[in-house]
């Protein structure tokens, strides 16, 4: 069983990734191009549907899909790329996601858990090797913040706003 950070807590996953096991899945994550290619049959699709967007994926590219969506997972592939942090900025600020944002890949490290609260993700599955505990306890780590950001984290002081 995979565990992840949702919403400052540890908690087992209920979300199944195309290509683990399917069958019988009530909420499943497919990538962007399966979605595509196939859009009938995931219309169809009686559980829970989430997607799964690549650094190169431009986000205004599922504005259709979104309202039907209950997880958007943004890959990390590494550390140095800082694409996702956009993409997620962009669908739940100029796009107005509300579903679940998932920040996903080997890339996912414990150091960026708060960065990535502040661009809207309210979920993490970290990368492999990593500390979920010490992941969860990384987002109360600061207090004060220069960029406006999500409202996920409390702070007490935002140093510049929009």
């Amino acid at each position: 069983m995979r565990y992840i950070l949702r919403r400052r807590e540890i908690v087992a996953d209920d979300w199944v990734h195309l290509g683990e096991d399917p069958e019988g899945a009530a909420a499943l994550i497919v990538p962007l191009e399966r979605l595509r290619a196939d859009g009938a049959r995931w219309a169809a699709w009686c559980g829970r549907l989430g997607v799964r967007i690549a650094p190169g994926d431009a986000p205004e590219d599922l504005a259709a899909q979104l309202p039907h969506l209950a997880l958007v997972a943004v890959e990390f592939p590494n550390a140095g790329d800082g694409r996702g942090y956009s993409q997620g900025r962009l669908l739940r600020s100029r796009l107005g996601f509300r579903g679940e944002l998932r920040a996903v890949g080997a890339g996912v490290k414990r150091d960026q858990v708060f960065l990535l609260a502040r661009c809207g993700f309210d979920a993490i599955e970290l990368g492999a090797g990593e500390d979920l505990e010490a992941a969860r306890r990384a987002l109360t780590r600061y207090t004060v913040a220069y960029q406006p950001g999500a409202a996920g984290i409390p702070l007490e002081r935002q140093r510049f706003t929009l």
